[in-house]
């Protein structure tokens, strides 16, 4: 299996919290980014989508954050 990382950090939560950050447009791009990953390998593989958010000092991890 792999797994495709988003990384956000924030200072403060004036935009929002920093997983809010990962939009359905980043989720679309990630997605293509895995299609042509898995074409470059010649062959499917299992994938999944995390985010990590780093706020307040606080590391937060979400596991299959997005399908």
């Amino acid at each position: 299996m792999y797994a495709f990382v988003e990384v956000k950090a924030r200072e403060t939560d004036a935009f929002g919290l920093p997983s809010e950050a990962v939009t359905r447009e980043k989720q679309r791009r990630y997605r293509t980014i895995a299609q042509y990953f898995c074409m470059a390998l010649g062959e499917e593989v299992p994938v999944r989508f995390d985010v990590a958010s780093y706020y307040g000092g606080e590391i937060e991890y979400f596991e299959n954050a997005f399908v």
